[in-house]
């Protein structure tokens, strides 16, 4: 039966592993790392790795037929072999497929009776459950799927990632991190190892120093929405909340980045109203460039007031949503934060 990441995991570090994994899914990079975890973890201490680990990219139709023979052949000088087949591909309309109907009997033969020296690893980059022999790889004992992360999974991620590391970061940071790096968990890694590096002498990771580091690839969407209710268009908010939601952010995320846009639209406004030069309103608000255009618009557009107000909608929200008012699980944040964006769009 098809096997979680859990149990992938564990499996792996207790050295129980199955001698056929399908690895497939929409996060590539921890499919990767299980590949080559599972690779690693095959073989001992003393054991030849170079002369017992060969990987198939498949292309042509006798690429499977291939790789499973050599999955058969004895290992040379180690109690395994590792076969890694790359490239994987079952697709809706049948087009640039490796693995086709004609390969099921095959498979289905190797399934059955694999081989006790070897461990072979399927890699895909397209598994359709639909097609007859995508779901027979997608239902086969050792499949496990990689979902995206949420924000959640990936806030505990890159927690652990910093405690490892000896740095001190709080959840609200993490979170804020998080909202800005989006679900690609490849970045990820490697702006927490940024952050890491950038925070010594201090060890410690504040929400200025993510804002000097690290690019927000999701500004898109979360301005986009702030721009609909500046705008006053309900319709149009909750249409791109949706979006922002369906794409796997969390509830408290979405509340804790419109917070940060009303805060910085109130503090632009303030600074420029007041005649502050404009390199020392970049400094203070952490907006640069065209971002500061576009908050110096949005705060005349929607006033002071309406932003003071609006800053006190956000608190509420976010303390709703902590507090699981309204319900526990995904449909009670989600019904305070398009709740807040109606609030918002009225105010």
């Amino acid at each position: 039966m098809p096997l979680s990441r859990e149990d992938l995991w564990d499996q792996v570090n207790h050295g129980r592993l199955s001698p056929v994994y399908v690895l497939f899914g929409e996060e590539t990079n921890l499919r990767d790392l299980a590949a080559k975890t599972i690779a690693e973890r095959a073989f001992s201490d003393g054991d030849f790795r170079d002369f017992n680990i060969s990987e198939f990219t498949l292309s042509g139709d006798d690429g499977v037929k291939d790789a499973l023979a050599a999955a058969e052949q004895l290992p040379m000088m180690s109690a395994r072999r590792v076969i890694l087949i790359k490239n994987v591909r079952v697709s809706q309309s049948g087009r640039g497929d490796t693995i086709k109907e004609d390969h099921e009997s095959l498979l289905a033969n190797y399934f059955a009776g694999p081989a006790e020296t070897s461990v072979v690893v399927f890699i895909a980059e397209e598994l359709n459950g639909v097609r007859k022999v995508g779901k027979f790889l997608k239902s086969s004992d050792g499949a496990v799927e990689f979902r995206q992360l949420d924000d959640g999974a990936l806030a505990q991620r890159a927690a652990k990632q910093f405690v490892d590391a000896g740095v001190a970061i709080d959840r609200a940071t993490v979170d804020y991190l998080i909202s800005i790096v989006g679900p690609d968990t490849s970045r990820l890694f490697n702006e927490v190892n940024k952050l890491i590096a950038a925070s010594f002498p201090h060890r410690v990771v504040t929400v200025e120093l993510i804002d000097s580091l690290v690019s927000n690839t999701r500004a898109l969407y979360n301005w986009a929405l702030t721009n609909q209710i500046n705008a006053g268009r309900k319709r149009e908010a909750l249409e791109v909340l949706a979006k922002i939601l369906d794409d796997g952010a969390e509830p408290v995320m979405i509340v804790g980045l419109l917070g940060s846009n009303y805060r910085k639209m109130l503090m632009t406004a303030d600074l420029m109203s007041r005649g502050v030069d404009r390199r020392d309103v970049e400094k203070a608000t952490g907006v640069r460039g065209f971002a500061l255009e576009g908050f110096l618009r949005a705060s005349r557009q929607v006033g002071a007031p309406r932003l003071a107000a609006g800053i006190r909608h956000i608190a509420d929200a976010d303390l709703a949503i902590k507090t699981s008012v309204g319900g526990s699980g995904t449909a009670g944040p989600r019904m305070q934060i398009e709740k807040l964006v109606c609030e918002l769009v009225s105010i």
